[in-house]
């Protein structure tokens, strides 16, 4: 999954960020209101989560510009502030989930993996195709009775393959899905981890399900 994080205080921003990516998601990050619109618009994010006290634009009106704006990304508000009033106009501006500081990073996946649950796009809480069978929670992945060794990069790219069997992603969707703005794009970065995840979900098992389309970029098979 691919999240914003809209922080202004650098350390805590950088700190949600890097135990995000520790987790396999890919995180983006904006310490200001109107970074955040912008990124929000030209990136198509799984969640967003968002402080309240934000320089300039705060949290509640970078939430209302982007309902107002159709971007219906589920938004997880974070705030100090603890009075219900708080809280009511954060969800009356368009957050979908409110968390207040101090907060268990743990509390924060949980919520963040429940509201993507209940994104318009189906997220079921293990996914199955096949017999491949991928938990985001307890960050696992099987094919049949065996546990896959992954590392964060290749569970996060099954996830996306197995989030949608069938379908042809593009080299530049599974960078978008798996990568965050912060890495530096390689030409060959998905062909090279696209190889890694076929030696651990196919080669042992004597499957090919992750398929080559040529010239457009890599599928999971339905039936797979």
């Amino acid at each position: 999954m691919r999240v914003l994080v809209v922080e202004d205080e650098k350390k805590l921003g950088e700190l949600l960020a890097r135990g995000l990516r520790e987790e396999g998601y890919a995180a983006d990050l904006a310490d200001r209101g109107e970074e955040a619109l912008w990124m929000a618009k030209a990136v198509d994010y799984d969640a967003i989560v968002l402080d309240v006290m934000l320089p300039g634009v705060d949290g509640f009106e970078v939430c209302r510009k982007l309902r107002a704006g159709s971007v219906w990304t589920p938004v997880l508000m974070l705030t100090a502030r603890d009075a219900v009033d708080d809280r009511v106009v954060g969800l009356d501006a368009g957050a979908d989930d409110y968390l207040v500081k101090p907060f268990s990073f743990e509390e924060l996946l949980a919520r963040l993996r429940a509201l993507v649950r209940r994104a318009p796009v189906e997220r079921p809480a293990v996914v199955e195709v096949g017999d491949l069978r991928l938990d985001p929670a307890e960050h696992r992945a099987w094919r049949g009775d065996t546990e896959l060794d992954l590392s964060a990069k290749e569970f996060a790219l099954l996830e996306l393959f197995m989030r949608r069997p069938g379908m042809t992603l593009s080299r530049s969707q599974l960078l978008d899905g798996a990568w965050d703005m912060a890495f530096e794009s390689r030409s060959n970065v998905v062909d090279v981890y696209v190889r890694y995840l076929r030696e651990k979900v196919d080669r042992p098992f004597g499957r090919d399900s992750i398929e080559t389309v040529r010239g457009v970029g890599y599928r999971l098979k339905a039936g797979e």
